[in-house]
């Protein structure tokens, strides 16, 4: 069975999101370093760093993982493609010093790029990010994406040709949404589907390259392109692909992390409803 979890804030430090963590009775947690829209980090100083360490080893979560900002574009190129490697250097080392294992990335946008020619920028910026950061063991983990606008990495195919032109599988992992994977055509809503998902994903990557999955519902029809989250069974979605996953054996202590509404209790109500389907 899968560890279930939520993304959390962290709003008055980073030693703050495993306290709403606990409260949220989380098995794992998703952060941010920073301010995802934004390009500057705050240095991050050993006692900062010492106090999260020491709060995740006194708590009950197993796993941590962080998401990458927004504002990344691995497909870039000149300044933008620039500050995005700089910024994943700089996400990595500061994983490296929490001892997080995993950090999540949007692929990027091709813009004028062609399909092929933005895959290959976007293994080689791994490459280079990888050789800047090979002092740590941190995966960088490619999140599956709805397919809006010029947005790689919809279709399962795309991000298995980048972990092949990279050809680091200790280095790059995969992240599976599933609101993102609906959006994109994918279907988990029965069980005969979701077995042809699974099977799918298990042709291109080894279990061990897919690191996580964010669990989301949407209220977009399949096959929309458009990435919209809303709770968990609310959406068209609905709730039985969320228990295959959670329940499925293959999936044993690997996050899945809600990325779904706050507010008003939306988080503790989403947990209840998936650790309720997962039998505990």
């Amino acid at each position: 069975m899968s560890l279930i979890g939520s993304h959390v804030s962290i709003a008055g430090g980073l030693a703050k999101a495993i306290t709403r963590g606990e409260e949220l009775d989380c098995e794992a947690i998703q952060i941010f370093t920073g301010n995802q829209l934004q390009w500057k980090r705050r240095i991050l100083s050993e006692p900062k760093a010492d106090q999260f360490r020491m709060a995740w080893q006194s708590s009950s979560i197993r796993q941590v993982i962080v998401h990458c900002s927004y504002l990344i574009n691995l497909a870039a190129s000149g300044t933008l493609g620039q500050k995005s490697i700089e910024a994943m250097v700089a996400e990595i080392s500061i994983c490296d010093r929490l001892g997080i294992d995993d950090i999540v990335v949007h692929p990027g946008h091709k813009g004028e790029l062609g399909s092929d020619e933005a895959l290959k920028k976007i293994s080689l910026s791994l490459l280079d990010i990888i050789k800047k950061t090979e002092h740590t063991r941190v995966r960088i983990n490619l999140e599956t994406m709805a397919g809006e606008g010029t947005v790689i990495g919809s279709r399962l195919e795309e991000l298995y040709q980048i972990a092949e032109y990279v050809s680091r599988y200790d280095r790059v992992g995969i992240c599976l949404d599933t609101a993102h994977l609906h959006a994109a055509g994918y279907d988990l809503r029965t069980l005969n589907a979701y077995k042809r998902f699974k099977k799918k994903l298990l042709s291109l990557f080894e279990l061990h390259n897919i690191a996580c999955w964010h669990l989301n519902d949407t209220y977009k029809e399949i096959g929309s392109r458009i990435d919209r989250h809303e709770n968990i069974g609310e959406g068209t979605i609905g709730l039985n692909a969320f228990s295959f996953i959670v329940n499925d054996p293959d999936w044993q202590n690997k996050s899945s992390i809600l990325e779904t509404p706050k507010g008003n209790g939306k988080d503790r109500r989403n947990m209840a409803l998936l650790k309720k389907v997962r039998g505990g």
